[in-house]
């Protein structure tokens, strides 16, 4: 069972939980959030998988962010995405689409699963830099909440 405690946004550092087999792509996404503001905090995960696992284990504030590869080994970015906006603690949580793809159609499917955002993966530190800043001031609706899983 899930307990969901609402913080101020004000108390804690923004958290980012990356979800994407490359790891070149953790650590460049890592150094974008370490020029923007070095308090933010990126947890990361392999595959959809691992991502769901550690997620029904959180415990503590849950991440402001899910930064979400499409093309994911052992279960894809569509499915993950289908898992987290199953979950009721975790569906607040806006998942953002971080991928190569420019499909219309991929992006509108994403949409109408229940991503909130969609970042093109760049080449250059200054765009990723541009589009997180971006994406740091929209308002997604997201309330700042802590987990607890009982019983473990």
């Amino acid at each position: 069972m899930l307990t969901v405690i609402n913080k101020s946004p004000i108390e804690q550092a923004k958290i980012f939980f990356m979800v994407d087999d490359d790891i070149d792509d953790h650590e460049f996404f890592i150094k974008a959030l370490e020029e923007i503001d070095p308090s933010i905090q990126c947890i990361t995960s392999i595959n959809g998988d691992e991502a769901l696992q550690k997620l029904q284990r959180w415990i503590g504030p849950l991440p402001d962010f899910i930064i979400l590869d499409l093309n994911l080994p052992r279960m894809n970015g569509k499915k993950c995405l289908a898992e987290f906006k199953k979950n009721k603690a975790f569906s607040i949580i806006p998942v953002i689409i971080y991928t190569t793809t420019s499909e219309q159609n991929v992006m509108e499917e994403m949409e109408a699963l229940g991503a909130a955002y969609f970042i093109s993966k760049p080449s250059k530190l200054s765009v990723l830099c541009d589009s997180i800043r971006h994406l740091l001031s929209v308002d997604l609706g997201k309330k700042r909440s802590n987990v607890n899983v009982s019983g473990q």
